[in-house]
């Protein structure tokens, strides 16, 4: 096992487009939480765990916690998991709520990279998503990170946002981009049920640019990206050589890791795993001494050969044959036949050398690209 992600479901905010597992964090047992967290992460790994390549803290807000509670969380990781100065150790945060104190609790634990959820840096918009935050605590707290000694910073923009304008979005990606960070990550709005914005939309209430803006939207993000030398590795993301995320290369590998927390997802030897997510759910298996998964899939072969291909997919460099083959045991292209050669006839797909890889238009287009290798493998 080379990475653990790890969840803290509180936030003092939500908002409107969230659908991860959360809970306001008022009145919430937060230190039974943090208790429950360290005892699930001792039951999971015991005592054969080797040197974690990754570690990601995400949420909710793990900066939410207090400077107490997030000390107490830290050297439960340090307690627990097996690591050392050359692991990406990530957490993510919120702007304006990384105090001076707690980043000195995150780099003096070894934290050594930060992910802002920053979203836009237009203050009307950040208002209408149901944002805290406010442009200029973006810039604070970027600069009292890079003060208390973190280099490896990203953030997060999100675009296609209700009443979002072109214009208003370059401003965003300019901006972000005179920060000068190693990595920056750009999603789509994806309307999700239960939330605020679901129901806006129901209503007729919500006005999204609509497909072709985003389309657009997408294209000036990786223009902009490419020409101030930022890769892009994988659809969403982008970074400067060497500052890829390596634990959601993790993922897109298609490899092992543990999920700690609730509501938390996990591969764990062949199984996909996740945690109950209620709070209370979560922490009664753990005091019995159990652990808190709420349902396993054993992965077929059959499956892991599929998410091989539409997780490696993502990435810019796509799947190696040889790499698959050495997996496997199998050729992807007399597996995936029809869908490769479907795809490439239509521009979207390329093969090259020992990759398969989406073309730029594929990139655009990728949810139906990958949606077209599930299921087939076993036909």
């Amino acid at each position: 096992m080379k990475s653990a992600y790890i969840h803290i479901p509180f936030c003092h905010h939500i908002c409107h487009y969230c659908d991860f597992n959360k809970v306001f964090m008022k009145g919430q047992p937060v230190d039974e939480y943090l208790d429950a967290l360290a005892k699930e992460m001792e039951l999971t790994v015991k005592d054969d765990q080797d040197v974690l390549d990754t570690i990601f803290v995400g949420g909710g807000t793990p900066t939410a916690l207090d400077e107490r509670q997030l000390e107490k969380l830290v050297q439960s990781i340090q307690e627990k998991l097996n690591f050392n100065q050359n692991t990406e150790y990530t957490f993510e945060a919120n702007p304006g709520d990384l105090s001076k104190e707690k980043l000195t609790i995150l780099k003096s634990a070894g934290v050594n990279r930060l992910s802002f959820g920053v979203q836009t840096f237009n203050d009307e918009l950040l208002e209408k998503i149901g944002r805290s935050h406010r442009a200029k605590d973006v810039y604070e707290s970027i600069e009292n990170a890079k003060a208390a000694g973190f280099e490896n910073i990203s953030i997060d923009l999100i675009y296609s946002l209700p009443g979002q304008t072109k214009e208003d979005f370059i401003q965003s990606i300019q901006i972000a981009l005179s920060l000068g960070l190693v990595h920056y990550s750009g999603y789509s709005l994806i309307i999700e049920p239960k939330t605020v914005f679901y129901n806006l939309m129901q209503k007729g209430k919500l006005p999204i640019p609509g497909e072709d803006a985003e389309a657009e939207m997408y294209e000036i993000l990786m223009d902009q990206m490419e020409k101030h030398g930022l890769h892009q590795y994988e659809i969403s993301n982008f970074a400067v050589p060497g500052y890829e995320s390596r634990h959601n290369l993790t993922y897109w590998d298609n490899e092992e890791y543990y999920g700690f927390g609730a509501g938390a997802h996990g591969y764990v030897n062949g199984m996909r795993q996740s945690n109950y997510g209620p709070l209370k759910k979560y922490m009664e298996p753990i005091n019995r001494g159990e652990l808190p998964i709420m349902d396993e899939h054993k992965v077929t072969l059959e499956e892991r050969m599929e998410e091989e291909m539409f997780l490696g997919l993502r990435k810019s460099k796509g799947v190696s044959i040889r790499h698959f083959e050495e997996k496997f045991g199998r050729d992807p292209m007399r597996i995936f036949r029809g869908q490769i050669e479907d795809w490439t006839a239509k521009g979207l797909l390329k093969t090259a050398d020992d990759r398969i890889f989406l073309t730029r238009q594929g990139r655009m287009l990728g949810n139906e690209v990958f949606q077209s290798f599930i299921g087939v493998s076993n036909h």
